[in-house]
């Protein structure tokens, strides 16, 4: 067996950011690997890195860069040696990895709902006229507008508990979080109630973890084999296909969520004007093994549509 199989000696490095569920990301991926190969715990290191997403928060993330912000950092340490693999948030995952980098490994995926968060209210069509909903996302806050274009929408960025201390001082009266963050921190005592996706399609891989290794790092690839879940990887061929057919970024606010059932993939995506005036879907059904078609095909007949400009202001 190769020397830098993981031991206590010779620790597997998992990198990560050092948020919450970020780490409790990190802990999944190194508990299955437990499991899966037999292996003690001081056979793994969690090295939690700090990103320039995480160090700002006061401002938008499409107004400081969009999605890479968080991870540049992560993947400079995995290609400069000081970390073996990363662990991402999928939906935080830039379409194109770095020179030298592979992301080919999924754990089995959670809960893709958005929920919707409230200390007075129950759901979005409660909130009075008028009311004041906080959110980061352009995705949200686009399709909020077209649901609910008498609402106001503020920047809310920040873990859990900030943003719940931001509704508790009336900054706003509602916000967003993913079901899956939510499941994954146990926080049941969260005011929250799960949208169906069929009303607010989710972020393209959306409750999704990801794990990224160096390219030619055979020894981390076949660790990694042991616990990759095949039906979340077809999934999201489809969705990141789609999304890279679209040049999406935080500035865009794009939804979609492939499904499998009995060897077939059904794909909706949805693009929305940011100021919530206009949403195009299309839905596309084939084989399991064709999403990376079918997300090329839905982006090119939305983008059709759309024409120049949807984006824009």
């Amino acid at each position: 067996m190769d020397e830098r199989y993981p031991s206590p000696q010779t620790p597997l490095r998992i990198g990560t950011r050092g948020s919450p569920l970020a780490l409790a990301q990190a802990h999944e991926t190194k508990d299955r690997l437990m499991k899966a190969h037999g292996l003690p715990e001081n056979a793994f290191h969690i090295e939690p890195i700090r990103t320039t997403g995480d160090a700002i928060q006061n401002r938008s993330l499409s107004e400081i860069g969009g999605k890479g912000l968080f991870t540049r950092e992560i993947e400079e340490s995995l290609l400069g040696g000081r970390i073996d693999i990363a662990v991402h948030s999928m939906k935080d995952m830039p379409v194109d990895q770095p020179d030298g980098l592979t992301l080919g490994c999924y754990l089995p995926r959670e809960d893709v709902r958005d929920a919707f968060v409230s200390l007075k209210y129950g759901s979005i069509e409660d909130l009075p006229e008028g009311s004041v909903v906080g959110t980061s996302s352009m995705r949200r806050r686009a399709q909020l507008k077209y649901r609910r274009p008498d609402l106001q929408v503020v920047e809310f960025r920040g873990n859990v508990q900030t943003r719940l201390r931001k509704l508790a001082d009336g900054v706003a009266s509602a916000t967003f979080l993913a079901m899956a963050g939510l499941n994954r921190l146990a926080m049941e005592d969260v005011p929250y109630t799960p949208i169906p996706a069929t009303s607010m399609l989710p972020a393209i891989a959306q409750g999704a973890i990801g794990i990224e290794w160096r390219i030619g790092d055979e020894a981390i690839e076949t660790l990694l084999s042991a616990i990759h879940d095949p039906a979340t990887g077809l999934r999201l061929a489809a969705e990141r296909t789609f999304l890279r057919g679209l040049d999406g970024s935080c500035q865009t606010p794009i939804g979609g969520l492939a499904e499998l059932s009995q060897g077939r993939l059904h794909l909706r995506g949805e693009i929305i004007r940011p100021d919530g005036s206009e949403m195009l879907t299309h839905e596309i059904t084939g084989s399991e093994t064709d999403g990376a078609a079918m997300g090329m095909e839905a982006a090119a007949l939305l983008r059709e549509r759309a024409g120049p400009g949807f984006f824009s202001e």
